[in-house]
């Protein structure tokens, strides 16, 4: 083969770069990495709008073995180039994930790894960021031979990886990165939150925040899904290297890769039956989080061979279903994230139990190194750029107490906020204020406003949303975290009240604490659990359609807690109200919908009821067949279907009318609030029961009384022209059955079901 020519030297900047485009966009990455090797400004030359070099592009498109060779021809310095947004081709590589590109860029130049772009991002940062977890240990493991550097897992605005790992559901990578990065378990990102209250902000993270029907939860207790597990430096460095190996072999068909994967769990089926004993001496035996799915140590013990050969059997029974349909896997991915958040959670807590719950992540803590402190950044890693055109006037936007602030001044920072404590809300050019400028010192945090108060501690959090697994577990570690208190004053029995979470009441009820001082506690507006029960906000609390039924689960939920207080507790608030006053204000509004809609609903059904009373009576009032005239008896008396077509229109005609009778009761309602209660819902559902009967039976007598008529000509084959001629009058009572359900749950509920946010 002939040698290429070398049609790229001489050419000018300009041709390069637009030559360089038009390959690029045409994915002819030989011509680019010929390029690359003839000419060194080839490489350096931005081709796009938003700043990208061809070897961003080639990052951008999966071309991992052309980034290898790229990569190869170019210096550190031609790594570092960064775009408009200031990323360098890592930064692309692991946002996207590839571990080979990853290796490839940064295995030979670690330094890499702490570029920055414009939002002060990190490589490393980004690919925990998109919950990368190969390519985060990747880089991981490059950039810390020696120990974690915390400087490459912050943000500008104090997000750590760990933030980032919990808050996009990463449970995998979060579990990864608690061993490596310890210190990150009690971070604070700017608003003052640390990963266990972000853990405690997403109640759909567990089991009590998610809703399940029935047949949902059967397929949810029959899944088994594995406990996470950390894994070790050699062993991820042995499976990359596998990994890479595969992608460079040839492919083969997607059925192959099924049966494949079937032959390997048979495999391991016959390992199951095998006892086996596998004792970890280092950790002793692991605990299962999963309450549902017990993992008993292993052993020769034939309960778990048993275990283990269940719990593979449905792996093959899924493989086999081509992983299950695809609801199956919905509810499998579920259950992951449920399990996966109570092993994250417990991690969490037991790292922080060498601290007092107090500095659990409530508070921003001093930090020790400067490798460490929340909100530093390191001065070598921002570009050239940032420090290049920072002019004289952004440092005239500080204010004194900023200054005083970034240079350690204790005493000018509490005098300033002695006499001007709104001085605490100061910011400079970048929008920093005082604790992002330094860690405030302990004299100035006994000064704190109560702006710098607000922030809730993690078992507060998960009062509030419901996240019972987590109340239960802070509880049983810190039991003094039952008398926590927000900005408002409010503990963990007033939040539960107030947003709606019976489940975490009721947790709280059962436990053995001093209710006096914990159920009897008031607000700083002087409200108890009982004025915040009767206190009614702007969204729907409950899980439930209709006004009336939401009013009515409000009734009982103000019962419920009203009969679960001591005896003794406040019975008016700073404002001179009780709660009954408090309940009749906010809830004015509700009864008057719930009003309108029973109004509408018993206005639709009584028309019903009255259409069915008026065929019931003619039917009821007829004699298929006549009579006999000798005796005036019917001429078919002695038939079942007689039989059937009388008893079926007498049941028509009189639940017909008493359904009438229910919903004209309803209409002539009062509709105070104590209606709502049990009144109107039970005559509501007297007058639905009636209808649904009323309607079944007026279809039993038309069959029965149009059976003489067709009994010779199609004998039984008139059952099936029954049922396809019932079908339209049966729409209505389908259509009205599910409002049938709720009502009859809400009647027969003492304690309202919660409400769920996914």
């Amino acid at each position: 083969m002939s040698s290429p020519t070398n049609t790229w030297i001489g050419m000018d900047s300009e041709s390069i770069k637009k030559k360089l485009f038009k390959i690029a966009m045409k994915s002819q990455w030989e011509e680019i990495v010929q390029a690359y090797r003839q000419e060194t400004r080839a490489r350096e030359v931005k081709i796009t709008r938003s700043g990208d070099t061809a070897l961003h592009i080639a990052v951008l498109d999966g071309q991992e073995e052309r980034v290898e060779e790229l990569v190869n021809l170019v210096s550190i310095e031609e790594l570092k180039l960064q775009n408009e947004g200031g990323n360098t081709p890592l930064h692309f590589a692991a946002a996207q994930g590839n571990v080979r590109m990853c290796e490839c860029i940064a295995k030979d130049y670690p330094s890499l790894v702490g570029i920055r772009n414009k939002d002060k991002e990190t490589p490393l940062f980004l690919a925990a960021l998109h919950g990368k977890k190969d390519a985060f240990l990747c880089l991981h493991y490059i950039c810390t031979p020696n120990g974690p550097n915390y400087s490459y897992c912050r943000r500008e605005d104090g997000e750590t990886i760990l933030h980032c790992a919990i808050s996009g559901d990463y449970f995998d990578l979060a579990l990864s990165v608690i061993p490596l990065y310890k210190d990150l378990v009690n971070s604070v990102n700017e608003a003052g939150f640390s990963p266990l209250h972000l853990l405690a902000s997403q109640p759909s993270a567990f089991r009590s925040g998610s809703h399940l029907s029935l047949w949902n939860r059967i397929i949810y207790n029959c899944i088994l899904v594995d406990e996470l597990e950390v894994e070790g430096a050699d062993h991820f460095h042995e499976r990359v290297k596998k990994t890479i190996d595969s992608e460079k072999a040839s492919e083969y068909p997607e059925n192959y890769k099924t049966c494949i994967n079937f032959l390997l769990l048979f495999w391991k089926m016959v390992q199951a039956l095998v006892p086996h004993k596998e004792v970890d001496h280092r950790r002793g035996p692991k605990k299962s989080t999963d309450p549902e799915n017990p993992k008993e140590p292993t052993g020769g013990n034939p309960y778990n061979t048993c275990f283990d050969f269940v719990k593979l059997l449905s792996k093959a029974m899924l493989i086999v279903l081509g992983l299950g349909t695809t609801e199956i896997q919905k509810i499998r991915n579920k259950k992951e994230k449920h399990k996966w958040a109570v092993q994250i959670m417990e991690k969490l807590l037991e790292s922080a139990l060498i601290y007092e719950y107090e500095d659990s992540g409530m508070n921003p803590q001093a930090a020790t190194t400067d490798e460490t402190s929340p909100y530093q950044i390191s001065d070598g890693s921002l570009p050239p750029e940032v420090t290049r055109n920072k002019t004289p006037e952004m440092e005239k936007k500080e204010t004194p107490i900023l200054i005083a602030a970034k240079n350690g001044v204790t005493e000018m920072v509490e005098k300033i906020l002695d006499l001007f404590p709104v001085a605490i809300h100061d910011l400079n050019a970048q929008k920093k204020n005082i604790v992002l400028l330094a860690v405030l010192p302990p004299e100035v945090t006994r000064n704190k406003t109560p702006e710098m108060e607000k922030k809730e501690t993690p078992i507060l959090i998960a009062a509030k949303n419901g996240v019972t697994e987590m109340v239960e577990k802070i509880l049983e570690l810190f039991p003094v975290a039952i008398h926590d208190l927000n900005a408002q004053k409010k503990n963990v029995v007033l939040l539960a009240v107030e947003h709606r979470q019976p489940h975490v009441y009721q947790l709280l009820l059962k436990r053995k604490i001093m209710k006096e001082s914990v159920f009897c506690k008031v607000d700083k507006d002087g409200n108890s659990a009982l004025h915040l029960a009767a206190k009614l906000g702007d969204y729907k609390p409950w899980l439930i359609p209709g006004a009336a039924l939401q009013m009515q689960w409000e009734i009982k939920w103000y019962e419920f807690v009203k009969k679960s207080m001591p005896s003794h507790f406040v019975r008016y608030n700073q404002k001179r109200q009780t709660a009954k006053e408090i309940f009749t204000e906010t809830h004015t509004e509700i009864v008057k919908d719930g009003g309108n809609w029973l109004a509408n609903t018993s206005q639709s059904c009584s028309v019903v009821a009255a259409l069915i009373a008026t065929v019931a009576f003619a039917t009821a009032s007829t004699v298929p067949g006549g009579t006999k005239e000798e005796n005036g008896k019917p001429t078919l008396e002695h038939q079942p279907a007689f039989d059937v077509f009388s008893i079926a229109s007498l049941v028509a005609l009189c639940f017909s009318v008493t359904a009438m009778v229910m919903f004209l009761a309803i209409l002539t309602s009062r509709y105070q609030e104590r209606d709502f209660g049990k009144e109107l819902p039970r005559k509501l559902l007297f007058g639905l029961t009636s209808l649904f009967l009323s309607i079944a039976s007026m279809l039993v007598s038309f069959c029965a009384g149009h059976f003489f008529v067709l009994k010779d000509e199609l004998k039984y084959a008139a059952f099936p022209v029954y049922a396809i001629t019932c079908l339209p009058v049966s729409f209505f009572a389908i259509a009205q059955f599910p409002l049938y359900v709720d009502l009859v749950r809400a009647t027969f509920k003492k304690v309202p079901q919660r409400s769920y946010k996914d």
